[in-house]
């Protein structure tokens, strides 16, 4: 067990480095630093990193600067995962955090994650619930389910990775496990948190959930996570690679030879969507048919009885599905974000 009471709280020993990729998010950055400012454990570095923003996240970040703790560094674009590679390693503090800079924190969050990883050697991420908000008909949570299959808290490699526990994207881990697994995949535009989570857990240990509120995660419509296609990709190659990296015999691989399948059949799915909205009906409705296991309940079965005679009411219908959904509670792009779940 490590000792918390050991580790001095004062700006001068940060416990956390607190990472905010800003990208796009100049008018946004302001409120996620507040947040952090506000935190009731003062024990924290910020690194800030614009990587070739086509907005003014210098100005929207300089009000801030006057806080010893944040610093701002440039890079030219190369996506999301180099930017948090590049401002961790600019950062020192043995804890790593997460915070988009469109995002927010509430004040506890700092403290009750630094104390779960600073008092518990078994977890590999601290993570927990999250208010939604944004481009949302309402606001709500994040999960509002029990974690995993056991005791709600602790989540195995398996459940992560079969979505029984979830892990919000706004995480706490360890530097030295950060490192040992090789930080993030500078080649995943999505899906790259998960991918992380995944590559954590296989150094063993467990994820840690806290059953509380301390995050706040802005849903905006126009946002990277938009696109099922994907996202939907990310998820395949993060199954994949874990399908290579553990060993045959790990309990773990007939769950992801399941999400393969599953993640297969989601894609072709999307896909058939995509044809019948870019006017190949015909195609689009037989490959429609042959995923039908993705689609259940009374209104899908009318539609494709309604399609089988009027096939010409596949596009309007689907369009309107796709704007619906988009704009519904169950965003689809919010969940895979968070956990890389649903398409």
């Amino acid at each position: 067990m490590i000792k918390v009471a050991t580790i001095p709280d004062s700006p001068a020993f940060p416990r956390v480095a607190v990472i905010v990729p800003a990208y796009g998010v100049a008018h946004l950055v302001g409120e996620a630093l507040t947040s952090l400012q506000a935190q009731t454990l003062a024990a924290w570095e910020c690194v800030v990193i614009d990587d070739g923003a086509p907005d003014d996240v210098a100005a929207a970040v300089a009000p801030f600067l006057s806080d010893p703790r944040i610093r701002f560094i440039t890079t030219a674009n190369h996506g999301v995962s180099a930017a948090r590679n590049t401002a961790i390693a600019a950062s020192s503090a043995p804890l790593i955090t997460l915070l988009d800079g469109d995002d927010r924190f509430r004040p506890d969050y700092l403290a009750t994650m630094a104390a779960v990883l600073e008092s518990s050697a078994a977890a590999r991420l601290a993570t927990c619930n999250a208010l939604l908000f944004g481009a949302l008909p309402r606001e709500q949570l994040c999960f509002t389910r029990r974690q995993g299959r056991s005791d709600g808290i602790h989540g195995s490699l398996t459940e992560v990775l079969d979505r029984s526990f979830s892990v919000y994207v706004g995480t706490t881990f360890r530097r030295a496990d950060f490192c040992t697994v090789g930080g993030f995949n500078d080649n995943m535009t999505h899906s790259e948190d998960l991918d992380l989570w995944v590559r954590l857990l296989e150094l063993g240990g467990c994820a840690h959930y806290v059953g509380k509120v301390l995050g706040e995660y802005r849903v905006r419509p126009h946002s990277a996570s938009a696109d099922p296609v994907r996202l939907l990709q990310g998820n395949l190659t993060v199954y994949l690679g874990a399908q290579q990296r553990l060993p045959d015999d790990h309990p773990a691989q007939r769950v992801i030879a399941g999400m393969l399948e599953e993640t297969r059949q989601a894609l072709n799915f999307e896909h058939a969507l995509l044809r019948i909205a870019g006017g190949e009906i015909a195609r689009g409705l037989s490959d429609l048919r042959s995923v039908r296991s993705q689609v259940k309940g009374p209104v899908w079965t009318l539609s494709f009885a309604v399609w089988r005679l009027m096939p010409g009411l596949a596009r309007p219908m689907l369009s309107w599905r796709r704007a619906a959904r988009a704009r519904s509670s169950k965003c689809p792009s919010l969940a895979a974000v968070i956990t890389g779940t649903e398409a």
